[in-house]
């Protein structure tokens, strides 16, 4: 959420430059990805290793909704960019869909392996697109799709790894949980940086996310953390960046953090990192 709202600002700042999404999205590699990534490049072919990077999709930095098909003698990687808000949908689905062409070119090794590229859109810089991509542009296609030769998608990766794929598998996977069980925490720091302020109670967060205050204790006793944690851990952050950051004075700053005065923010600063916040701003 908060990415999408950094890269509306930058858009909207930016000059109305033709096919910006496609530049952009070339700039990325599979060693960009990490795990995600590495997985990918040592699978047991191309086809093989676009099935576990649509599985584990949340770890790359796609916004566009993938999925591939089988079509005579192509395969198909289909984006589907209905998840982006505008005005960033057209951007956001060229940088997706370039970075694929890249990923397939780099996987594959063969010149050949990328047949076409197709779009929905009528697209005004189809020669831009050719000449960033490299590969023939179709424009008002049924979807928009990078349309790969099936047998080069079939053949063996020279690097492939069965137990090495495993732990990577294993490390994606974990990571992939560890993103789903971060969800109750981020809600209640947004909440606390948003809407509600940084002096709401445990009931007032969980008033915002319509659960019961006893049912939002039970969520972060099972994540293994509580609402003082959190809240602690958030007025800490924040009360660094205004003091590296800004000329707040330390009266306003206890304000904004949420305390009822200057004493008890001085306290609670100390306690984090062992200094007074005035000793911290000079040492910064």
């Amino acid at each position: 959420e908060q990415e999408l709202k950094l890269l509306t600002n930058l858009y909207a700042a930016l000059p109305d430059l033709d096919a910006l999404g496609f530049e952009l999205g070339t700039q990325f590699n599979a060693s960009a990805f990490g795990a995600w990534g590495f997985a990918l490049s040592i699978s047991k072919t191309f086809r093989d290793g676009v099935k576990r990077a649509i599985r584990y999709l949340p770890l790359s930095t796609a916004y566009c909704h993938v999925v591939d098909r089988l079509a005579d003698d192509e395969l198909l990687l289909i984006f589907d960019p209905s998840p982006i808000p505008a005005p960033l949908t057209q951007m956001m689905l060229e940088r997706d869909m370039s970075t694929g062409v890249v990923l397939a070119r780099e996987l594959t090794h063969k010149p050949g392996a990328i047949k076409r590229i197709e779009f929905e859109a009528l697209l005004p810089y189809k020669d831009r697109i050719e000449q960033i991509l490299g590969a023939p542009v179709h424009l008002g296609c049924a979807q928009n799709a990078i349309v790969l030769d099936a047998a080069i998608a079939e053949e063996p990766f020279p690097h492939y790894n069965e137990k090495l794929v495993r732990l990577l598998d294993d490390q994606c996977r974990q990571l992939m949980d560890r993103l789903a069980t971060q969800g109750i925490d981020q809600q209640i720091r947004r909440a606390l940086l948003g809407p509600l302020g940084l002096a709401a109670s445990l009931e007032d967060v969980a008033a915002a996310l319509n659960l019961a205050p006893r049912a939002l204790r039970r969520k972060l006793e099972d994540d293994g953390t509580n609402f003082r944690a959190i809240l602690d851990d958030t007025r800490r952050h924040l009360a660094d960046q205004l003091l590296t950051g800004t000329t707040m004075k330390l009266d306003e700053m206890a304000y904004h953090l949420g305390y009822g005065d200057t004493a008890s923010f001085t306290r609670a600063f100390r306690r984090w990192h062992g200094m007074s916040p005035g000793a911290y701003r000079k040492q910064q």
